[in-house]
């Protein structure tokens, strides 16, 4: 039987998947300055909408004026940030009330509390700083972190994947090798979308019919680019852009590499199911990505595509988890450590070796 609090977890976790779905359909239409200001929208809980509404935002905001759609866009999308932010403060509360009892994990909830509080800030500078690249992609790579350690936590709140027994220290680090290409492909991805260079190149699998076009790489990941200019739309040149896509690619071929690698692995440890499982995200993923391409990046496959990155990396989580050591368990309001082997695997005969968790 699952503990307290898991259904709620699963719930916040479907929530994440939603608010930064809502926000790359924000991103992707050009929504991101719908509304000029923070939190509310031209001074207001919601869009403008009465004449004198409408003069007011005129008044104070005379550089931005009010484009409903793209303001409605913004805003659905605080909404559900800010009822996934309670839900995840009721998350942290439980888990202090109830510390101690039934195995109840009570950092993670904390961690997950101060994440989604860094999340409020960088929603808060992505519209102050005009889509600051940095910031739009420090955003997006939070909002990845919100989802995938909800995902965690409603694992742990399961109790339904124990650690696998007799598993090579090599297959956890190629696990953890996977999820480290991953995370770094989607904060390439992020790069990309907050530059708006996914159309920079429009032809696979080469590029401006070129293997290797000009690619200005120096400026294309120049992490100091100033702050001020409004950067809708973007502020970097062709070739800028090119070399963020192109990275991305190379990026993807990584990720295609060690993710089949590890697919292969588990299915030798007999973990057919996780092995299928990580083959078909990673099908779709790609093939998600060069329709992006192929298409000029409709809305739909878009939005998809984040969807995709996200399933992939909650794969890699559920890997990493489903082989994990454990080397103490407990045992009421304390812990009683168990034997383990110099790999970390627990002694099959000897009761004499120990280590804390």
């Amino acid at each position: 039987m699952a503990r307290p609090g898991f259904h709620l977890a699963a719930c916040a976790t479907l929530l994440a998947l939603l608010v930064v779905l809502l926000g790359a359909y924000t991103r992707l239409t050009h929504a991101g300055l719908g509304c000029p200001d923070w939190p509310g929208c031209y001074g207001f809980i919601g869009v403008p909408k009465t004449e004198a509404q409408l003069a007011h935002a005129g008044l104070h905001f005379p550089e931005h004026p009010v484009e409903a759609a793209k303001g409605w866009a913004e805003m659905i999308h605080r909404y559900f940030a800010g009822t996934l932010a309670l839900v995840i403060a009721t998350l942290a509360l439980q888990a202090l009330r109830r510390h101690g009892r039934d195995g109840q994990p009570y950092r993670l909830p904390l961690l997950l509390l101060g994440v989604v509080l860094a999340q409020a800030a960088f929603g808060m500078w992505t519209v102050t700083l005009k889509l600051w690249p940095q910031v739009v992609t420090a955003h997006l790579l939070g909002g990845f972190t919100t989802v995938s350690l909800l995902f965690l936590l409603s694992l742990r709140l399961s109790r339904a994947f124990a650690p696998l027994p007799k598993l090579p220290l090599s297959l956890r680090r190629i696990a953890a090798l996977a999820l480290l290409v991953v995370i770094g492909q989607i904060a390439l991805g992020g790069w990309v979308s907050a530059n708006y260079a996914a159309v920079a190149c429009i032809d696979l699998p080469t590029c401006h019919g070129q293997w290797w076009p000009a690619a200005d790489f120096s400026n294309g990941f120049h992490l100091t680019q100033h702050v001020g200019p409004n950067y809708l739309g973007g502020q970097l040149d062709s070739d800028a852009r090119t070399a963020i896509h192109i990275s991305h690619r190379l990026g993807a071929l990584l990720v295609l590499t060690v993710l089949l690698t590890l697919a292969w692995k588990l299915q030798r440890h007999g973990l057919g199911g996780l092995a299928r499982l990580v083959v078909l995200a990673l099908a779709v993923q790609l093939s998600l990505g060069i329709s992006n391409v192929l298409l000029h990046l409709p809305l739909g496959v878009a939005v998809a595509h984040n969807a995709g990155g996200i399933v992939l990396l909650l794969c890699m989580v559920l890997v990493n988890y489903r082989i994990r050591v454990v080397d103490k368990v407990r045992v009421g309001h304390g812990w009683r450590l168990r034997p383990v082997t110099s790999a970390g695997l627990p002694h099959p005969m000897r009761n004499d070796t120990w280590r804390r968790f």
